[in-house]
């Protein structure tokens, strides 16, 4: 027989008052509705969690498909009196960036729940943790509410990272270094751009659930998943004015970068303003034709080094006079 961990990263019967107790593979294959509520938490990259959810989940192929899609967006399905919805969370795993988001496919019956995802997802542990210790959900509802708020949590974690990268680089903006700061906005930017993309849809996907007819879902469950959504949105106005301020720091670098460029610039015109005219008169008295005027003075060279000493220091208090140094 298959072990329950090849099969289910967790399988638990909750008691109804936020508790759950561990079921076996015998226990699944032999439970029905009026044994309580069940729920099933697949691993898809094991095989025969693949399989359990292909031939023995009992759901129609549209479901199956849903449960075994790879990445895809955020979207809900309606399908008899069962719903699917396909969630994003931020990616905590060692080694990951958090715009990399994980996905979790939940199908919701009226006592029985099945969520299938291909990476760790921490919301998951975290839901699986509050059963242990008797502080779980209790209904359908409150379960979909729970793993909404936990992903929502650490998303909203995720933003104000973002928000406080921000604000670091915008202190910085006048007197760090050019290159880093703009690498910085570059992360920033991508990440709020990756995690916006898929909040959007999922707030979207909450949206229908809120409206839609569900028996399962009482109305004061459907009021609190409202109030996820905002959440939601808030985040998404967070993540809005987070890439408007990258784009005004990243504005304010590049002008930065352009007066320091334009200053070094005018010091280079400056100074060969100032050689210009030494530069003439050493290729006047440097020309190898007869009648040059010192020639024959053994102190020419002396009185030309004075001359293009004059003009130099000559030209340095005109520009000097003029405010252009």
């Amino acid at each position: 027989m298959i072990n329950n961990a090849e099969i289910f990263e967790s399988a638990y019967l909750l008691n109804g008052v936020g508790g759950a107790r561990k079921v076996s593979n015998v226990e699944v294959s032999e439970w029905t509705p009026a044994d309580g509520l069940l729920w099933l938490d697949c691993n898809l990259t094991e095989p025969s969690a693949q399989v359990w959810v292909e031939e023995e989940s009992g759901t129609s192929r549209t479901i199956v498909d849903i449960l075994l899609a790879g990445e895809t967006r955020p979207r809900l399905i309606s399908e008899g009196d069962g719903l699917a919805i396909i969630l994003r969370g931020i990616n905590m795993n060692p080694g990951a960036v958090p715009d990399d988001m994980v996905s979790v496919r939940i199908w919701l019956e009226r006592t029985r729940i099945i969520t299938s995802h291909r990476r760790l997802l921490l919301s998951i542990d975290d839901l699986r943790e509050s059963l242990e210790h008797g502080n779980g959900p209790r209904t359908v509802g409150e379960f979909l509410i729970t793993i909404v708020a936990l992903l929502s949590e650490r998303i909203g974690t995720a933003v104000e990272n973002i928000e406080d990268l921000i604000a670091s680089v915008e202190e910085n903006v006048t007197t760090g270094d050019t290159g880093d700061l703009r690498s910085s906005l570059s992360v920033v930017r991508r990440q709020a751009a990756a995690i916006r993309r898929y909040l959007a849809p999922q707030r979207d996907a909450l949206d229908r659930l809120v409206r839609s007819s569900t028996s399962f879902v009482t109305d004061a469950e459907l009021r609190l998943l409202r109030e996820e959504g905002d959440s939601l949105t808030r985040h998404l106005e967070d993540l809005d004015l987070a890439r408007e301020q990258a784009l005004v720091a990243q504005e304010e670098l590049m002008n930065r970068f352009a007066q320091e460029q334009n200053s070094r610039m005018y010091l280079l015109s400056v100074v060969a303003a100032i050689f210009l005219p030494l530069t003439f008169i050493t290729g006047l008295f440097g020309m190898n034709v007869a009648g040059l005027p010192g020639t024959e003075n053994p102190n020419g060279f002396v009185y030309s080094a004075l001359i293009m000493v004059a003009c130099g220091i000559a030209l340095a208090i005109y520009f000097r006079w003029k405010k252009w140094i």
